[in-house]
């Protein structure tokens, strides 16, 4: 642990992670306050997740094609972008034009992620990846656990215009990202013509993606709708923001002890593992709410968002010479899936209630351990690595 808090660079990249996540985490603390000035349902005002993170997913491939081939020097950039649409939220005139602000913030992110995502790869050796991979994710965990912390200060002190504050985080992490990050070097630009022709396993790349859109969809439902679960049963700001925060930062936890854990047993087992063990904690927390639900939330939140960076790793070394693409592909469709999911179960929620539609996910976890019975396993994977090795001497020129 020590080596990666003494490496700044990574450090500067995981700041950013913190920041860029945390407006994810402003979004549901949002969505009373946008329910009573816009007069919308629960499965309209999940469009705004839906805006914001449906933009990050689907550019997020886009941008990876973009870092795998010019480099990744704009990340700061993006964060900056993200806090300066984010901070408009709290100033537009009608809901259709929140939707088009939540959009371009939503694009910031996605060009972030995929960029972070190969500079800190480049940054790990490869027997520590696991590990340090999940480190990098936990600071984006806890910026999406301190979003509605931050938001219940904000909106309670200054009504939605105090989105016009946030931009200040996103801006000064932004510029220190720039300079810190200046000398790197342009990752991913004109990669070896090997890596061009080199073949994908598709079936294995579609398990792991797969299993990152059940995953996403699950964490941004149970984090989006937890505000307005609570707020419906007569529980103030002060409950469920602290509720989500605990949510959040379980997951934070689960992030490296999954990491640790995969760097010795596999990533499949851990994936597995916590697949079987979340069915029981989402029954605990949508059967019973109130104090207890604390309890439960820390179970879900260690083990259904703990998982992703093994499987951005696992995206990242079956499609090694286009990492980029592969970081974009499985974070922006794990992205999306989350935020498709929110209004869908807001839709679900409108026709049965809050609380059964948060149930229907045990369906879900049980139809993904089916799913990620598939996963590729180390030896698959190593295999994998010698067939890129053997492949790229017979087709260099």
């Amino acid at each position: 642990m020590k080596d990666f808090l003494r490496n700044r660079k990574l450090l500067t990249l995981m700041l950013g992670h913190l920041t860029v996540d945390s407006y994810v985490g402003v979004i549901p603390v949002l969505y009373p306050i946008l329910i009573g000035r816009f007069r919308l349902s629960l499965a309209t005002v999940g469009l705004v997740s839906l805006a914001y993170s449906g933009m990050a997913a689907i550019s997020q491939p886009l941008f990876g094609v973009i870092a795998d081939r010019f480099g990744t020097r704009l990340t700061g950039v993006a964060l900056a972008w993200t806090a300066l649409t984010f901070a408009l939220i709290g100033f537009v005139p009608s809901f259709p034009v929140l939707l088009v602000v939540a959009c371009a913030s939503g694009l910031g992110s996605g060009a972030f992620h995929p960029f972070g995502a190969l500079d800190v790869r480049a940054l790990l050796p490869a027997w520590r990846r696991s590990f340090g991979m999940s480190v990098y994710v936990t600071a984006g965990t806890v910026g999406v656990a301190i979003g509605p912390l931050v938001g219940i200060v904000l909106f309670g002190a200054l009504g939605i215009r105090g989105t016009g504050l946030l931009v200040i985080p996103g801006v000064a992490a932004g510029t220190y990202l720039l300079w810190r990050m200046r000398s790197a070097v342009p990752l991913g630009a004109h990669p070896p013509r090997a890596a061009v022709h080199q073949a994908v396993p598709v079936f294995a790349l579609a398990i792991v993606i797969g299993v990152m859109m059940s995953r996403s969809w699950t964490v941004g439902v149970f984090q989006a709708f937890t505000p307005t679960w609570y707020a419906q049963l007569g529980y103030g700001p002060a409950f469920y923001g602290p509720l989500v925060t605990t949510f959040v930062l379980a997951s934070a936890v689960g992030t490296v002890g999954c990491g640790t854990l995969a760097d010795r047993y596999g990533r499949r087992t851990v994936i597995l593992g916590t697949l079987v063990l979340s069915a029981p904690a989402i029954l605990l927390y949508t059967m019973f709410p109130g104090p207890w639900a604390f309890a439960s939330a820390i179970l879900i939140g260690f083990l259904a968002a703990s998982t992703a960076p093994l499987m951005l790793l696992m995206a990242q070394q079956l499609m090694a010479s286009r990492a980029g693409l592969a970081s974009g592909l499985v974070m922006g469709l794990g992205f999306v899936t989350g935020a498709i999911g929110v209004p869908i179960n807001g839709a679900i929620a409108d026709a049965v209630g809050l609380q059964k539609s948060l149930m229907t996910h045990v369906i879900l976890v049980l139809a993904t351990i089916v799913i990620a019975w598939f996963l590729p396993g180390e030896d698959e994977m190593e295999r994998h690595v010698v067939r890129q090795r053997e492949i790229q001497p017979a087709v260099a020129p």
